[in-house]
């Protein structure tokens, strides 16, 4: 059996627009699931034990299971109950698109939210104790102080979640979208060339992975620049 690099260059342009849709799967569920997971994150590292309870059931639900069986509850659960069809929700959850999308921004959101909350116990009292001196409101504080704060010591983790995310997006394909993975397998059915497909679709990913490693390094040194710093000899 030869090695066929023809192939590989023949379907690229599909494979690429595969990606195109990968990267939008990440790029939708990745805010969605920030937006999600800084209040989950607030609400976690509260001390009232009734705030603090809801988030903990969510975030030990969406990451004690699979993400595999949470897209598939959302895509073939939803469809069992009439009063969905029959729901204003039924145009959304009936599209693949939207449910690989509720699902990664709902799954990512656990992850995320437990990094945030675990940032946010990270600052040190004193920095909080300081704004409670000068007067500063709770809400004020959390804006100003706590999630600036926060955002620093997350952001080499949460790029961590967000590669984690992108590699973890190849399930979309189990429902039918055509993503880098499922546009890889339709190709493999017309040209049985499983290895270089699949070698050129692993290409492709980690392409687009040492972009985002790039940008979080990028993110990292700015909101960190302190570290970077010269000190004086």
């Amino acid at each position: 059996m030869s090695w066929e690099w023809g192939v590989i260059w023949q379907y690229l342009p599909k494979l690429l627009d595969g990606a195109w849709l990968t990267i939008e799967l990440v790029a939708i569920s990745g805010l969605l699931g920030l937006v999600i997971a800084v209040p989950l994150a607030l609400m976690r590292a509260s001390e009232k034990k009734a705030i603090s309870a809801f988030p903990y059931i969510y975030i030990f639900f969406f990451r004690g299971t699979p993400l595999l069986v949470q897209i598939f509850l959302i895509y073939y659960g939803a469809s069992q109950f009439d009063a969905v069809k029959n729901s204003f929700l039924w145009p959304v959850l009936r599209e693949p698109y939207w449910c690989a999308i509720i699902a990664f921004s709902l799954n990512t959101a656990a992850y995320g939210a437990e990094l945030i909350r675990a940032a946010i116990q990270a600052i040190p009292k004193g920095e909080i104790e300081a704004c409670m001196a000068l007067g500063m409101s709770k809400f004020t504080t959390i804006r100003r102080i706590i999630l600036r704060r926060a955002a620093g010591i997350v952001l080499p983790g949460y790029s961590n979640e967000v590669l984690l995310m992108l590699k973890s997006s190849a399930l979309a394909s189990t429902i039918t979208l055509l993503d880098l993975t499922g546009m890889a397998r339709t190709i493999i059915a017309r040209t049985y060339t499983p290895l270089e497909m699949f070698f050129a679709a692993g290409m492709v990913y980690l392409a687009m992975a040492a972009v985002l490693i790039l940008c979080f390094r990028l993110m990292e040194r700015k909101l960190n620049r302190y570290q970077y710093a010269k000190r004086p000899v």
